[in-house]
């Protein structure tokens, strides 16, 4: 059974990657790092697989593709 995907904060974000806060949102709007979804009013986070993705290979890391979730199953 596959785990669910937990969702990290930037606080969790900088100290797995070993980025400062605005590295992070530069290479977020130069399309090299995974963009953060709203989770509240005030609050965004990561999908914890995008940044694991990225952690394991960030020079080529590029967006999942629409359908690239099925190579999960």
């Amino acid at each position: 059974m596959r785990q669910p995907d937990r969702i990290i904060r930037m606080k969790t974000v900088q100290a797995r990657t070993g980025l400062s806060r605005s590295t992070i949102y530069r290479k977020i709007a130069e399309g090299t790092f995974p963009r953060q979804m709203k989770i509240s009013a005030n609050g965004a986070g990561w999908h914890e697989s995008d940044i694991n993705r990225w952690i394991a290979y960030p020079a080529g890391w590029k967006p999942r593709g629409e359908f690239d979730f099925l190579d999960d199953y």
